[in-house]
C-alpha cells in the first residue's frame, strides 16, 4: 500500500477473519504485558486462519508452488495487552499487486470496544526458488472469498 502506515485503510476488507487469541503468561514481559514482538506471531496465526476458513492451509499453498514470506511488517501498540486477556484479531487483504499483498490486522479487546493494536504484513509471492511470481488466480480468488 502506498505511504504505509499513513495510509491504513479505513474500512477493513470484506473477505476478512476474526481470531481470537488469549494471552499467556509467557507471552508477557516483565511489566505484565504481551511482550511487543509476540504480535508478530499472532499476525502468523491470524493470517493461517484467514487461509484454512477458506478451505487451505498454508502447507497446501506451499505445496502449489507458492511461498509467502514477509518482506515487511509494522506495528502500532495503541493500549496494552495483558496476562489472560482475549483479543480479536482482525485480519485481511487490504491490497493486491502484481507480486505481492498487504495484509492488516486489528486487535481489539474482548468486546470489541477497543483498538489496542494495529498492523499489517507485506507478502510477496515466490516460487520454491526464492523468484517473485505472479499472483496465481486461484491464490487470489480463494482469498477474496467471504466466508
Amino acid at each position: 500500500m502506498k505511504d504505509f502506515p499513513k495510509d491504513f485503510p479505513k474500512d477493513f476488507p470484506k473477505a476478512d477473519t476474526w481470531y481470537k487469541h488469549r494471552v499467556s503468561y509467557g507471552e508477557t514481559d516483565a511489566m505484565g504485558v504481551l511482550y511487543y514482538a509476540e504480535y508478530l506471531h499472532i499476525f502468523e496465526r491470524a493470517r493461517g486462519q484467514f487461509l484454512r476458513e477458506r478451505g487451505l492451509s498454508y502447507n497446501t499453498v506451499e505445496e502449489r508452488g507458492i511461498l509467502l514470506p514477509v518482506r515487511e511488517a509494522w506495528c502500532r501498540y495503541r493500549v496494552p495487552a495483558r496476562y489472560d486477556d482475549l483479543l480479536l484479531v482482525h485480519c485481511g487483504i487490504a491490497e493486491w499487486r502484481r507480486a505481492s499483498m498487504f495484509i492488516i490486522y486489528e486487535f481489539w479487546t474482548e468486546d470489541r470496544g477497543k483498538l489496542t493494536a494495529q498492523g499489517y504484513t507485506e507478502h510477496p509471492t515466490v516460487n520454491r526458488e526464492g523468484r517473485p511470481v505472479a499472483v496465481p488466480d486461484w491464490f487470489k480468488e480463494l482469498c477474496d472469498k467471504i466466508v
